[in-house]
């Protein structure tokens, strides 16, 4: 266990952002799921820009990759180009 104080507050503030990458990380995989769930074109391309906004917002904060960020983001554009044509 921690015994300096800079060293127990380094613990607390971890744990706050470990809970709050989970958060994010979660829900976006969810909104990932909603999304490819998505039946018709006009809903799913109307959803997309949100979800991508997620995304990137992750890979800026460091929670996920961002060639990770960008895989993503290619594998949710090609269904929706390929779903257009």
């Amino acid at each position: 266990m921690a015994n300096h104080s800079a060293t127990k507050k380094d613990v607390r503030q971890a744990a706050a952002r470990r809970d709050r990458n989970r958060y994010y990380g979660k829900t976006t995989r969810n909104a990932i799921r909603d999304l490819k769930a998505t039946g018709e074109q006009k809903a799913y391309t109307e959803q997309l820009p949100n979800v991508v906004s997620m995304i990137d917002k992750l890979a800026k904060r460091g929670v996920i990759h961002k060639n990770k960020a960008a895989n993503l983001k290619s594998k949710l554009a090609k269904k929706a180009n390929v779903s257009a044509a």
